[in-house]
């Protein structure tokens, strides 16, 4: 019988691979913790957060086909759960009262500047992955672009 999913139960820890670790629960069968669910830092060894023989409390993310998926880090308390965050550098919104440095509001020199091309505009925290993504595209696009146009010459032209 599977595990109910949602369910915080005891188990041990029986083995440790570099994906994870199997867990024996309480009520019999195992399950998986991965290695993203040991921890809320990351983790480049299990070994330094797990032992085998290990008693813990995991959370049940789901069962199905006799695979049971298990979590540490979803386990824990609430308070516990929290990663500090560190405190951001860089170009951004600034929290502190008084206005920005004019250093900070310029955008930084490119070095497509005085070759007829657009500098690419500065990335800030307020824009979304999606928006950061698409710069970068276009941008990186723009420069396989120059890249392919200067090896043509090195190469010959090869028509087909």
């Amino acid at each position: 019988m599977d595990p109910q999913v949602g369910s915080i139960l005891e188990g041990k820890v029986t083995s440790i691979m570099k994906f994870g670790a199997f867990v024996a629960l309480e009520g019999g069968g195992s399950g998986l913790v991965h290695i993203s669910e040991i921890a809320n830092t990351f983790v480049e060894d299990v070994h330094d957060h797990l032992q085998t023989g290990q008693a813990v409390k995991v959370l049940v993310l789901s069962a199905e086909n006799g695979r049971v998926n298990l979590s540490i880090k979803k386990a824990l308390p609430q308070q516990e759960r929290r990663v500090p965050r560190l405190p951001r550098t860089g170009a951004g919104p600034q929290t502190g009262a008084g206005p920005r440095p004019a250093a900070a509001s310029r955008p930084p020199q490119s070095q497509f500047q005085g070759r007829g091309k657009a500098a690419p505009l500065p990335l800030s925290g307020d824009q979304d992955f999606e928006d950061k993504l698409k710069r970068f595209l276009s941008s990186s696009e723009g420069k396989m672009a120059d890249l392919n146009r200067g090896m043509d010459g090195k190469r010959g032209r090869r028509r087909r």
